[in-house]
């Protein structure tokens, strides 16, 4: 199985009333290209428009205008059995009446294959997918993780051009939602197959895309690997969304002091004052007493002395969450609460005065106005 590139350009979804009328646009001309092979995630909160075009690659809604491009051939009027693709659901979509063999062969006793190759196909992926001592069972008599196996199983066969995956592991628990996600990651590396796989979820998108494409009120934010996503967020929404805890946003202004710049947050009171890196000032220097957004991230606040981090702050803790090897503490601040993550065995307690460095090589700054990320000008 070979993987196709999947094109997608100025891609629109209207919804309209009973009178043609529109009522409500659900992706706002959004332009994507997957590589043959490629694990590309959509992620993002409910209603920015990932599922609807998930769906539209499917062929399961209609495109409004823009193209959409499967191993190079426009696919907008074909039907979905004519495009190549396989949907795994995070319904599961069995049906309840058929055993899992039934269930996995459906679509090659639709396709006419002889009882000998439909047996050889199911049974080698029944094995690939460990579901080969369920084959007689039907849907109701599995777990959550074997019902999604078996639908996995069912676009298998297929041999599909793109598989599309709409939240699969929604309705599964915790343990095994991680579970699963390491076997599609697996099963990915073993097909070699183009993947395209929605979640709300930013902890699936960071373990298991390639590439994650952030989308937001129908548009798409950032594309770009898992690591560049985390490290160098385009805009806030980005920043706060990717990362759990998401990345500290702090409101303030540059003031220059005593020919230094520094960041000083909004608030009447526990206002944070921070130098800022000679590596920050020329950046900094076009927001000289100008409202600005200092972006950093827990992991990069510490309370252990660090030759390279900033200068010592005296900050108190609001809330303490002890997690065995690291600890995640709220600190207050001026314009809201400042997580960090504090490596180490430790026990904060509630108003306890703590001191802090921030590691000012990892601070990002943004523009309130406009919400991009304040980039060095090419």
């Amino acid at each position: 199985m070979s993987g196709a590139s999947v094109n997608i350009r100025d891609l629109v979804k209207t919804y309209l009333d009973n009178r043609g009328k529109p009522t409500f646009t659900a992706v706002k001309s959004i332009s994507l290209d997957i590589d043959p092979g490629e694990f590309m995630v959509l992620v993002g909160p409910s209603g920015c428009g990932k599922s609807t075009t998930l769906r539209m690659i499917a062929g399961l809604e209609r495109v409004t205008s823009g193209t959409i491009s499967i191993d190079g051939r426009v696919v907008n009027h074909l039907e979905p059995k004519d495009r190549g693709v396989a949907m795994v659901f995070q319904s599961y979509a069995l049906y309840p009446h058929f055993t899992v063999f039934k269930n996995m062969a459906y679509a090659l006793t639709l396709a006419k294959k002889t009882k000998e190759i439909i047996s050889e196909i199911v049974g080698r992926t029944a094995k690939a997918l460990q579901l080969n001592h369920l084959m007689g069972r039907k849907p109701q008599a599995l777990s959550g993780g074997q019902r999604q196996r078996v639908a996995l199983g069912r676009a298998i066969v297929r041999d599909p051009k793109v598989f599309l995956f709409d939240e699969p592991l929604s309705n599964l628990d915790a343990k095994m939602r991680v579970q699963m996600r390491s076997e599609i990651n697996q099963l990915h590396g073993d097909l070699g197959a183009t993947m395209i796989y929605v979640t709300h979820d930013q902890v699936e998108a960071m373990t298991m895309g390639d590439r994650i494409c952030v989308m937001r009120d129908g548009k798409i934010m950032q594309v770009a690997d898992p690591l560049n996503l985390y490290l160098c967020p385009d805009n806030l929404f980005v920043a706060g969304f990717i990362g759990s805890p998401p990345m500290n946003l702090l409101k303030g202004k540059v003031r220059r002091r005593d020919g230094h710049l520094y960041f000083i947050e909004n608030g009447e009171r526990d206002i944070l004052a921070v130098p800022l890196e000679d590596s920050l000032h020329e950046l900094a220097g076009r927001y000289i007493d100008r409202e600005i957004v200092f972006g950093i991230r827990p992991e990069n606040i510490t309370n252990r002395p660090k030759a390279r981090a900033g200068a010592p702050i005296q900050m108190t803790v609001q809330v303490a969450e002890p997690m065995g090897g690291e600890s995640l503490i709220s600190l207050r601040s001026g314009t809201g609460n400042l997580v960090a993550r504090i490596r180490g065995e430790h026990l904060f307690r509630l108003n306890e005065t703590v001191t802090i460095q921030i590691n000012m090589e990892k601070v990002i700054l943004f523009d309130p106005n406009t919400e991009e990320a304040i980039r060095q000008a090419n």
